[in-house]
Parts: structure tokens; sequence; C-alpha cells
């Protein structure tokens, strides 16, 4: 998972819905389900996400799971952010520079 936009919408979901299935949040994101997976346990490993384990049975389809942000993960994503909307703020200035020239 190298790409930081995937990782912050993935991080941005799981802070706004925690109770989201993985099902849920692939389909919001418009990823499929083993892409979700894969970025999820990549999280997981940074130590970004803690995935929690409810409701445990013999029957691992009633296990219900609920993703959480660390503190790591909290201050990841707002770096995340910071480096987007500066980005982003950059490419507002290029553009405006570019309309104000063509006039």
């Amino acid at each position: 998972m190298n790409n930081n936009q995937d990782k912050l919408n993935v991080l941005r979901k799981i802070q706004m819905k925690p109770n989201f299935t993985q099902r849920e949040i692939a389909k919001d994101l418009g990823f499929s389900l083993g892409k979700l997976n894969y970025c999820i346990k990549e999280l997981n490993k940074k130590g970004l996400v803690k995935i929690k384990n409810f409701k445990k049975n013999k029957k691992k389809i009633s296990y219900i799971r609920k993703y959480v942000l660390t503190s790591k993960g909290i201050d990841f994503r707002i770096n995340l952010t910071i480096q987007f909307m500066k980005k982003k703020m950059k490419e507002y200035d290029e553009l405006k520079s570019e309309i104000y020239h063509e006039k």
C-alpha cells in the first residue's frame, strides 16, 4: 500500500465509522474487499490501526471486528491531511498564476 491517498481515505473512514464492516468501508471507498483487507492489514502492521474482535464464537462469520486508530495512526492521518492540503494549495496557486498570466 504505497498510495498515501488510499491510506488517508482508509484512516479517515475508520475514524469516522469504526463500527463499519470491511464490506461497508470497501463499498464507501470504492475498493474491492481484497484491496481494503490488504490496506487494513498493512496499517495494522505499521501500528496505525488496531483491530479488535468481539463476540468470539466458533463460527468465524459471527465475529464482529472494530477498527480503531491508534495515537500513531491519528498523528499519521493528520500529517497526511496537512501534506494533502499543502499540495492542493500549491496547485491552486499555480492555476491562479496561469489564469492571471493568460489575461
